[in-house]
């Protein structure tokens, strides 16, 4: 296989990383997003925010979003990701949404996906506040020299945001349409809840960053 000049971007329909798909065309000739279904309450939202911003980016560059599938509903059981009780609130801390394994699983299945077509840089959207032991340095280095091993070869982990606050992020995606984008993990619909631990964090960072939040919330 040669190597692509594409970059791979694991996204979630959230603000980070739909400002990444933007962003690496800095770098990147072509970006090609991927979204893993996993099974859990808010995916389908969030495909539809994703689908609706890349069409309202419009750039050619960003080729058309691919959905996989990696179900996980099964191991996490009965818990507020799939089951919608005692969803963590506005109040909790960053720790309350951990989902334990999430960024191993997302990115194995997002690298062989990239093994396989020869693209060489596979993009994700952690950011440096991130407190989960799944999102540090060490763990990346890690995971890339176990990919590596695994497949003889594979993408590159790349995390262009990881020295970065999500104010800092907000700023350099300040004029794409950000409101399009879904960070809810309890919607109304295709509406953010306004209550939940993420929507008050998508509220804290535009207001830190001194951009309009347009988002439309239920509450």
């Amino acid at each position: 296989m040669t190597g692509s000049p594409t970059a791979a971007v694991l996204v979630s329909g959230r603000l980070d990383s739909a400002i990444l798909c933007v962003d690496l065309l800095r770098e990147y000739p072509q970006i090609q997003p991927i979204y893993i279904r996993s099974g859990l309450r808010w995916e389908s939202q969030e495909i539809v925010a994703m689908g609706r911003f890349l069409e309202e980016v419009a750039d050619d560059r960003i080729a058309p979003m691919v959905v996989l599938d990696e179900p996980t509903a099964d191991v996490y059981g009965p818990h507020w990701s799939t089951a919608g009780s005692g969803v963590p609130g506005a109040e909790t801390p960053d720790e309350a949404v951990y989902l334990p394994g999430r960024n191993l699983l997302l990115t194995i299945k997002a690298a062989v996906w990239c093994r396989i077509r020869g693209i060489e840089a596979l993009a994700l959207g952690s950011l440096g506040s991130n407190p989960f032991p799944d999102s540090t340095p060490e763990f990346f280095r890690g995971l890339q020299d176990l990919i590596a091993r695994a497949m003889d070869g594979g993408p590159r982990l790349i995390r262009p945001f990881a020295m970065l606050h999500k104010p800092e992020v907000l700023d350099r995606g300040r004029d794409l349409p950000l409101h399009l984008t879904f960070s809810c993990i309890d919607p109304r619909g295709h509406r953010h809840c306004g209550r939940c631990n993420k929507c008050a964090e998508r509220k804290k960072g535009f207001r830190e960053a001194g951009i309009p939040d347009f988002t439309p919330y239920a509450a």
